[in-house]
């Protein structure tokens, strides 16, 4: 009966420790009935052209920026949820694809591009 009993528990004990090991993946719920897994992602690398064509292109959208500024923002951050982001002109993401699935912000005549899943920033262009 014994060694029936230490099978058992070990068998418990490695499914248990499994089971923890599975249920390690992070869940962001930004709206009801919306669930997204965090996906590490490449940094944003935009050459020196494209950030003159990014910032040129949103400059003329005339947006209304982040005013006053309640905090200092940095690439990385999450932004606040009630911070308006804007959608990427099209005429933008023509010139540039990989701005495509971002949105962005202004603050401090500086662009900031922000990742909607995640709501973090993922670069800032400034003239």
């Amino acid at each position: 009966m014994m060694p029936q009993f230490r099978r058992f528990a070990w068998a418990l004990v490695l499914v248990a420790g499994t089971g923890t090991a599975v249920a390690q993946t992070t869940v962001i719920t930004r709206e009801p009935g919306e669930t997204r897994a965090i996906v590490a992602q490449e940094p944003l690398v935009l050459s020196p052209e494209q950030r003159t064509v990014i910032y040129r292109t949103i400059r003329q959208e005339r947006v209304v920026p982040v005013q006053p500024p309640t905090m200092q923002y940095r690439i990385g951050m999450r932004v606040p949820e009630a911070t308006t982001l804007y959608e990427v002109p099209q005429t933008l993401v023509t010139e540039v694809p990989t701005v495509r699935p971002y949105k962005y912000m202004m603050v401090n005549n500086r662009v900031w591009l922000v990742d909607p899943a995640t709501s973090e920033i993922v670069a800032e262009v400034g003239d």
